[in-house]
């Protein structure tokens, strides 16, 4: 027959003993032990992207120019060498804004090299104009040689260096977050896979009996994977609630760094956590029920296609 005949047993009730072969507290202390740990690296796999984006967008679209002489009569047209560079970088379509920095800007930029007596020095410091292009643009070598025909001798620095360097350590985080998620699924399958073994040596002697009066292997699999699957999504739902506050916390830490107004005190401290890893958070009770599911199944076929 195809498996004991569901009329002669009432609902639930459990013929191979699993509450006991499956007992429900190790496995989903277990499970919830590894969706904490998977919703960290979630976060750190989300939050490095979110980071090197904003690099990219925020400091990959800056431009420092610095004018020598800044106050000397341009080269080219009337007025200073610093305000004729401010004109020519504002009539380019390629500047979405440019500010010459003030004397206090400067003196907090010298300050960690100078220190406080750095204003007193004397020094014949260039004028530093701010720049920020618009997206996808970089400076015309038309631009560059105008600028360089007015005020001989301006730099013009991109953080290119500094960016690649930033995306490389993202991409770097990225792949060890998601190196670490992979591991975690590892785990938790292995904890599924012996904590089933441990149910199916417990319950050895009731299987065999059902299994001789006709069970199949498929019907021993889903009771067992049934059981396993719905502690391992409980598993999985505490440990991403026990997650939740942690992943708050640094998303509040990591705010200044990935937008451009930090999340004060007084704002909804949840309004810091992305949108995305809220939408990936319910997923990992589904992805906790899905491996327990079928590490169940697997575990529990072969294991019987070794009995006599």
């Amino acid at each position: 027959m195809a498996g004991p005949d569901r009329r002669l047993r009432p609902a639930g009730f459990d013929e191979l003993g699993l509450r006991r072969a499956l007992a429900d507290r190790i496995l989903p202390f277990l499970v919830a032990a590894m969706a904490f740990l998977a919703a960290l690296a979630l976060a750190g796999f989300i939050g490095a992207a979110s980071l090197a984006r904003h690099w990219q967008l925020g400091a990959g679209s800056t431009l420092t120019v610095q004018v020598p002489e800044p106050a000397a009569p341009a080269a080219l047209g009337a007025g200073s060498r610093l305000d004729r560079v401010l004109g020519l970088l504002h009539a380019s379509p390629a500047i979405l804004h440019a500010r010459a920095l003030d004397k206090t800007e400067l003196d907090r930029l010298l300050h960690p090299w100078l220190g406080a007596d750095g204003a007193t020095l004397g020094l014949k410091l260039p004028g530093v104009i701010a720049v920020r292009l618009a997206p996808g643009v970089r400076p015309s070598d038309t631009l560059r040689s105008a600028i360089q025909a007015t005020a001989p001798g301006t730099l013009m620095e991109r953080q290119g260096s500094w960016i690649r360097r930033l995306s490389a350590l993202a991409r770097s985080l990225q792949a060890c977050a998601g190196l670490a998620l992979l591991v975690v699924a590892a785990v938790a399958a292995a904890v599924v896979a012996v904590a089933t073994r441990a149910g199916l040596s417990a319950r050895r002697e009731a299987i065999e009996i059902v299994h001789g009066l006709g069970a199949t292997d498929g019907f021993i699999a889903g009771r067992f994977a049934a059981r396993a699957t719905m502690l391992a999504a409980i598993g999985g739902g505490a440990g991403a609630v026990a997650a939740l506050p942690v992943l708050v916390e640094l998303a509040v830490l990591a705010a200044p760094f990935a937008q451009s107004m930090p999340v004060s005190t007084g704002d909804n401290p949840l309004a810091a956590v992305p949108a995305v890893l809220w939408m990936m958070l319910p997923a990992l009770p589904l992805a906790a029920a899905l491996i327990g599911f079928v590490t169940t199944q697997i575990t529990v076929r072969r294991w019987l296609r070794r009995l006599p």
